[in-house]
């Protein structure tokens, strides 16, 4: 890609423009600038002489993004409402995640161990398995979703600052949630509560006071963080080395 051109991106990715429309916009960019310097060069210009040219019948740089910023609805998500993409919508999807592993406990509980005083025992086979999946999605859920926003950060060359946020929020929530599990007759569902025929499986937040005192969810909130922020902050340095690469070559 022309410096130009990678300036171009660089500059619309930092304005919020979504990246989609940046890739369509540089390609439409880049067919028409070869066939104005196939003109040129037809017109008896060297190759060096007949790229300037073409880059000056385009437009500048400044000319060429205020035609993508100006326009909202070529803007990302992410810089129209930062507070949901990053925030809101990372909590959202950690309570789903977090909803189908408490369902996949309890029914797995009635299928596999009815008589069972709780879940938490040794099994094999497709129970295993089944419960398995319960065991991944509730563990790995936070450390997944937490990538997903940095790359999305990264990607779009957001500010750091509600990224930030989205990621402690999600580190917090998910070195803190406790499962409780309790013998129970009853078939209701509710949100963050399952109950079947064997037993009820019940998610929340530790309490402050739990916390204060123990610090038991310090450990696993501070290991969240780390195995999340880690890839968000590679990420940036790795964009920031290949743009001064890309600068000064």
């Amino acid at each position: 890609m022309l410096k130009p051109f990678s300036e171009l991106r660089e500059r619309l990715l930092r304005a919020g423009v979504a990246p989609r429309h940046v890739r369509r916009y540089l390609g439409e960019l880049a067919d028409h600038f070869d066939d104005l310097r196939t003109e040129e060069e037809r017109a008896g210009l060297s190759r060096t002489d007949a790229e300037s040219a073409a880059l000056n019948r385009l437009g500048g740089i400044d000319a060429l993004a205020r035609a993508m910023i100006s326009q909202r609805q070529f803007q990302s998500l992410s810089a129209r409402a930062a507070w949901a993409a990053f925030a809101i919508t990372p909590v959202i999807l950690l309570t789903m995640a977090y909803l189908v592993a408490g369902f996949i406990l309890v029914t797995g509980w009635a299928l596999f161990l009815p008589g069972s005083e709780t879940p938490f025992v040794p099994v094999r086979g497709f129970a295993a398995i089944y419960f398995g999946v319960g065991r991944w999605i509730y563990f790995y859920a936070p450390v997944l979703i937490g990538w997903a926003i940095g790359l999305l950060a990264a990607r779009q060359r957001s500010r750091a600052i509600w990224p930030a946020v989205g990621l402690l929020l999600i580190a917090c929530i998910g070195g803190t949630t406790a499962v409780h599990t309790a013998r129970t007759t009853s078939t209701s569902v509710g949100i963050g509560h399952f109950s079947g025929t064997s037993g009820s499986v019940h998610m929340d937040l530790a309490n402050g006071a739990q916390l204060h005192n123990s610090l038991a969810g310090l450990p696993h909130v501070l290991l969240i963080l780390a195995l999340t922020a880690m890839p968000y902050l590679i990420w940036q340095l790795l964009w920031r080395f290949r743009h001064a690469r890309s600068v000064s070559a």
